[in-house]
């Protein structure tokens, strides 16, 4: 049996549904073998000397990881040159990235996360790469891009994706015709599709949170919380399972391949912000794919999809993956605020 490359299904798609212009096709290939280049530092791990922090911290007042830096110069260096961008963005970086002049400027847009789930990095559980790409708009064409430009709705995004470097490296994929997964073959240095049509139930018996935060939680998401802990003998007459891996990409890998629902929400102890998570970087292209995989991704009271950004680093309160229990935490919200 013929094996479908990434190469190979990106043609398709800009042939037969015209989903997908020859521009993005070929950013998307860039960013794909940008990924192959983390992929393979973060395998070579103490031996490749990448593991451990620097003394330096990132925009969001984090210490960096080795890691950190490596991948989002990689994805940097790989996305200038290819005159299909106009500027990029990233979670490691205070501000825009421009194109530099000496290199031909395109019409889109690039924001990333180069490495989800930093504190995974030095035990050696999964991380990713999560990135995101939106069409710059007509009134930047002639000038240069601004931060104001790159603040659109999820809802507007061309592409959205990650890599997860875990047992195998695998690269996820929405052009807003449903997700594709692909694992690199790493002996042919290829991404062959191995999931064609990635699908969330909209029931589940999984969920994802981080329990040591309970006591900081809104009403609503212990309420939902006490629920699933009571299983069979409370009212929701099954019992859950509770995962938790500290890196988001692992986490909404795990629900789009069986189902299940994540959740980051707001707690009490910075009571000022909306949550920890990114809107632009992780939750926007993660909303996306799940959405696109038959799930629902809201911030307790609305789509996440229909924010309208105010900051490139905002923070948002994430609850995405199987429909029926994404629409539940987002009712016992609304329910609360009536």
């Amino acid at each position: 049996m013929t094996r479908k490359t990434l190469t190979q299904y990106l043609v398709e798609q800009q042939r037969s549904s015209q989903a997908l212009s020859a521009e993005v096709r070929l950013l998307i290939e860039i960013v794909s073998r940008a990924c192959k280049t983390i992929s393979h530092a973060v395998s070579k791990g103490a031996l490749g000397g990448v593991l451990g922090s620097l003394e330096s911290e990132n925009v969001q007042g984090e210490v960096q990881k080795k890691l950190d830096v490596m991948s989002n110069e990689v994805l940097l260096e790989a996305n200038e040159w290819g005159g299909h961008l106009a500027a990029m963005a990233s979670e490691e970086m205070e501000t825009i990235h421009l194109i530099p002049n000496r290199y031909p400027k395109g019409e889109f847009l690039l924001l990333f996360d180069p490495l989800d789930g930093s504190s995974n990095i030095d035990v050696n559980v999964s991380i990713g790469t999560i990135f995101s790409v939106l069409r710059a708009p007509a009134s930047a064409s002639g000038r240069d891009v601004t931060e104001q430009d790159f603040l659109q709705p999820g809802s507007t995004q061309v592409v959205a994706g990650y890599a997860v470097y875990g047992p195998q490296t695998m690269l996820v994929l929405t052009i807003g015709q449903g997700v594709v997964g692909f694992t690199l073959d790493r002996e042919m240095g290829s991404w062959i599709m191995t999931s064609e049509n990635m699908r969330i139930p909209e029931d589940t018996k999984e969920f994802s949170i981080n329990m040591s935060n309970m006591r900081h939680w809104a009403a609503p998401v212990r309420k939902y919380i006490d629920e699933l802990l009571a299983g069979k003998s409370g009212t929701r007459d099954k019992d859950f399972n509770m995962r938790w891996i500290a890196s988001m990409v692992a986490d909404v890998h795990r629900l789009l391949t069986r189902g299940g629902i994540f959740m980051y929400p707001w707690d009490s102890r910075e009571p000022n912000k909306p949550g920890k998570l990114r809107l632009m970087y992780e939750a926007n292209p993660m909303s996306m794919l799940v959405e696109q995989a038959g799930g629902a991704a809201t911030n307790g009271e609305q789509r996440i999809l229909d924010i309208q950004p105010t900051a490139l680093h905002q923070r948002v309160s994430v609850v995405l993956g199987s429909k029926n229990e994404v629409e539940r935490v987002t009712r016992y919200h609304h329910e609360a605020k009536a």
